[in-house]
């Protein structure tokens, strides 16, 4: 068993497309990245019933004579949730029109924008090691969550008219071929990996730069697609004529796994591009499990940055140093003389 574990170890040190993977679960587990997403969740699970209540209400006053464009836009936007977005559309028409439902849309919606960017922003200085000095005060993140708000809301209502027109270019594709699905689908996913790449850019440290950003933006764009996909293609075949059936608890649970989805991708696209920019592989395979292990310079490096991450202040003083592993002991053998106790926790130095 060890001796296989030892050669998978060498085998995914070698190999940067073995490496990498490891890595970056390695790291999203000790920087508690489902947590990160939760959090991004939950302020998302908050906003989208505001902001589709602020949707419908200013469709019924920008389009009042229209029904049909109504229906076409509101689809449009609902369409971003296949599993759910039928029943949620049900639910949130009857306000349409009313002065009371803007007002509450705009607040809640706000609200949870907010907290969104602010998640977002949080998980990326944890995700990238910026040290607690260098965030940004309270109100200087906050000026930033808005300006990401604007970018980002300004590129979902660019989303949102594309998948209208994607729903128009289906009846093309029946005299065409699937070329314009195909042409709508990749203009799609581009938008969303812009909207990922804007919001590393926005919401992240400014010390990082586009490279590494921008083919895990995209790989992040084309794993949301793919998701959508998957969501549309099982409602199609397994859920035609039943999803009604399911009512509020149906709709609350498949809109949190769904927003739940879009910031765990997003969460893991931005560990990917820490642990290509910043060297973080290869690391032992073992390191999660047992301190009898030798550290890698990758592990050393990520250790020691979870360490700077928690300072405060500019002028404290951390220092990290690492000692060699404990002997692991064979069963029966005469434990070694027991050195004293010099206050040191971890090998890790603290001024």
């Amino acid at each position: 068993m060890r001796s296989s574990v030892r050669r998978f170890d060498a085998f995914q040190r070698r190999r940067p497309w073995a490496g990498v993977p490891v890595a970056v679960v390695y790291k999203f587990a000790e920087d508690q990245g489902g947590y990160l997403a939760a959090l991004i969740a939950f302020y998302g699970f908050l906003s989208v019933f505001p902001l589709l209540l602020l949707l419908v209400s200013v469709l019924g006053f920008v389009l009042h004579g229209d029904p049909a464009a109504q229906r076409q836009v509101l689809h449009s936007a609902l369409s971003q949730f296949p599993v759910i977005g039928d029943q949620i559309g049900e639910n949130i028409r009857s306000f349409k029109g009313s002065p009371l439902a803007v007002a509450a849309g705009a607040l809640g919606g706000l609200y949870g924008v907010l907290g969104v960017a602010q998640a977002a922003q949080n998980a990326l200085a944890k995700v990238w090691a910026v040290p607690r000095y260098v965030r940004p005060d309270p109100f200087r993140a906050r000026l930033r969550s808005l300006l990401a708000v604007l970018v980002l809301g300004a590129g979902l209502v660019a989303s949102t008219a594309l998948a209208a027109l994607s729903a128009q270019t289906s009846s093309f594709g029946e005299h065409f071929g699937a070329a314009p699905r195909l042409v709508a689908a990749l203009l799609s996913v581009a938008l969303n990996a812009a909207l990922v790449l804007a919001a590393f850019r926005v919401l992240g440290p400014r010390t990082v730069t586009w490279r590494p950003l921008g083919g895990t933006a995209a790989c992040a764009a084309v794993l949301w697609h793919g998701v959508q996909w998957a969501g549309t293609f099982y409602v199609r075949h397994e859920l035609t004529g039943t999803t009604a059936t399911y009512g509020l608890f149906g709709i609350v649970l498949g809109l949190v796994t769904w927003i739940y989805l879009g910031a765990l991708i997003f969460v893991l696209a931005a560990e990917t591009a820490s642990v290509r920019a910043r060297r973080l592989w290869p690391r032992s395979l073992l390191t999660p499990f047992t301190d009898h292990v030798t550290l890698s310079a990758a592990d050393q490096r990520a250790y020691t940055s979870y360490a700077m991450t928690e300072t405060f202040k500019g002028f404290e003083r951390v220092e990290v140093s690492f000692e060699p592993p404990p002997v692991r002991r064979r069963p029966g053998a005469r434990p070694a003389a027991e050195e004293e106790d010099d206050g040191d926790v971890g090998g890790a130095d603290v001024e």
